[in-house]
């Protein structure tokens, strides 16, 4: 694998090396499509960004996209880091405010979306004023008839019109490359600032540790729009000089089928992921597929080495967050189910206490990550520097998650210390749950947590008080979120009470309510039958 000097790490760069060394070779596939080769990849994107420019897109400026699993999803992150202007990739489950947010917070002045979401534009339209121009893209190519919008509206054929000459814009290392959004827990979700230089260190580390290299083929279905499918599966398919094919989304009974039919060798698995492949019938040739590796967060202890046999293949678990980039992993060698891995040659990891002082071997803490390298992790919160300071504090990112190390610098994950919600591997803010739910005119107040569920990780649970007087059957409930927010995010659970435990400052105790968890009062949306729409 070809090591790139700092100043050589900006995207643009190692899009237009590649190219220009490899050619031909194949790089994207979506789904059973046709490969995309490193040289049309980098003459795509070009015409792309030189298709933003024309609409006055520049550096620094951000560019929202809405845009499903797709060639098109990975062209747009390229085009725009190629401009140094900074993508901002949406999840596709978000609407109404959710979706208003981030488009108001991160100051896009355009939106690249897909035909069939311009819908959630006509909903939210007086609400995201500074919004000027919205490109239109359809997987079949023709955009169809589009409702009138006070915005420019640019058809994406409309902008691969432009020359197909690399851009001409100096990028920096240190400049930002994205902005995620990451869920808070107190408030609304936060812009995680990603630099150049964060996104390649994560990708040449994730090749690193997993061994990776040009006989390998990669393959996700895992969504675009977060961090895992782009900084660990996108861009080291390129530095490993191989080739990715990339699906829309997970499908459990026909994963292994499409393992084989990409003859892909490597993955990932986030979240629950793990536990719906290893909870499909067992089939006698589960361990007859391709893949040699795949990177599970996590990976559960007690099926760990099941997994790996009975699929044939090495798991390494690892830890991470859209913040650091992946920081732990299980070494190659000598992996220990249930922990995380211990950190990278680029990372400090550290158990501290609620004074950020050391705690011995196997005493849980809050884990805490400093960098070794120049711009190796997010450069903050965007337009949220107080936030920013208190999350890196005394010098180390805090995580806010509970941990261990023991004597070998191995780290486990116990809990978080956060409020936010991880359901099937989406982070979910329980402060937009809540006020998706307060304002329903029946309801006086509410409070989102996470209860464990049988797969692992969380299940949203909403414990509600009504109006005086009011009642509010849980289906009625239910159907006024459903619009509201993503599909996630919508409660499993609900259940009435008369008032919420609070501290004398009138904050909610939440660990009261995740301490009570599923009670005789709790309503079960999955025992009634009621299924949430995507």
């Amino acid at each position: 694998m070809k090591a790139y000097s700092f100043h050589d790490q900006p995207l643009g760069t190692v899009i237009a090396d590649k190219a220009d060394t490899l050619a031909d070779k194949a790089y994207l596939q979506y789904e059973e499509g046709r490969e995309v080769s490193y040289q049309e990849v980098d003459e795509i994107t070009n015409r792309i960004a030189n298709g933003l420019a024309r609409l006055g897109v520049a550096k620094d400026d951000k560019v929202a996209l809405l845009l499903p699993n797709s060639l098109e999803a990975v062209y747009f992150w390229f085009a725009c880091s190629k401009l140094g202007a900074v993508d901002v990739p949406i999840n596709l489950a978000n609407r109404g405010f959710f979706l208003s947010h981030v488009i108001n917070d991160s100051d896009a002045k355009v939106i690249v979306i897909d035909h069939e979401l311009i819908d959630r534009l006509v909903d939210i339209e007086k609400e995201i004023p500074e919004l000027k121009k919205v490109v239109v893209w359809s997987r079949q190519g023709t955009i169809g008839e589009l409702p009138a919008l006070s915005f420019e509206v640019i058809e994406y054929p409309q902008l691969c019109e432009a020359p197909a000459d690399r851009p001409q814009v100096t990028v920096k290392p240190g400049d930002v490359q994205s902005i995620i959004y990451t869920s808070g827990t107190t408030g609304p979700s936060k812009g995680v600032m990603m630099p150049q230089a964060q996104a390649h260190l994560e990708a040449y580390e994730y090749c690193t540790y997993m061994r990776t290299g040009a006989e390998d083929t990669f393959f996700t279905c895992l969504p675009i729009f977060h961090a895992n499918a782009r900084y660990l599966c996108i861009y080291p398919t390129m530095l490993s000089e191989t080739k990715v094919v990339i699906r829309e989304r997970l499908s459990a009974t026909r994963f292994w089928d499409q393992i084989r039919a990409a003859k892909a060798t490597i993955f990932n698995s986030l979240g629950a992921m793990a536990t719906f492949l290893y909870n499909q019938p067992r089939k006698d040739n589960d361990g007859d597929n391709p893949a040699r590796i795949c990177l599970a967060s996590p990976m559960p202890k007690e099926i760990y080495e099941d997994f790996a046999e009975r699929f044939n293949i090495k798991v390494i678990d690892g830890y991470g967050l859209t913040e650091t980039g992946l920081i732990l992993y299980n070494p190659y060698d000598s992996p220990r189910p249930g922990s995380c891995g211990k950190a990278t040659e680029s990372f400090e990891v550290r158990i501290v206490d609620e004074d950020d002082q050391l705690v011995p071997p196997h005493m849980m803490g809050e884990i805490v990550i400093q960098g070794k390298t120049p711009y190796g992790m997010c450069l903050g919160y965007y337009k949220q520097p107080e936030k920013t300071v208190e999350t890196f504090r005394n010098f180390y990112f805090h995580t806010g998650d509970g941990g261990y190390m023991d004597e070998d610098g191995y780290v486990y994950f116990v809990d978080r210390l956060k409020d936010y919600i991880r359901r099937r591997g989406e982070n979910i803010s329980s402060f937009e749950v809540e006020r998706v739910v307060d304002s329903h005119p029946k309801v006086f107040e509410s409070a989102a947590i996470g209860v464990k569920s049988e797969v692992g990780e969380d299940e949203v649970k909403i414990v509600v008080v009504l109006k005086e007087g009011k009642t509010l059957p849980p289906e009625e409930l239910l159907s006024y979120c459903e619009p509201r927010m993503p599909y996630f995010a919508v409660p499993r659970y609900v259940e009435f009470v008369e008032s919420l435990p609070k501290t004398p400052n009138e904050k909610v105790q939440k660990a009261k309510l995740r301490e009570a968890g599923i009670t005789k009062r709790t309503w079960d949306r999955e025992s009634v039958g009621y299924q949430v729409k995507r």
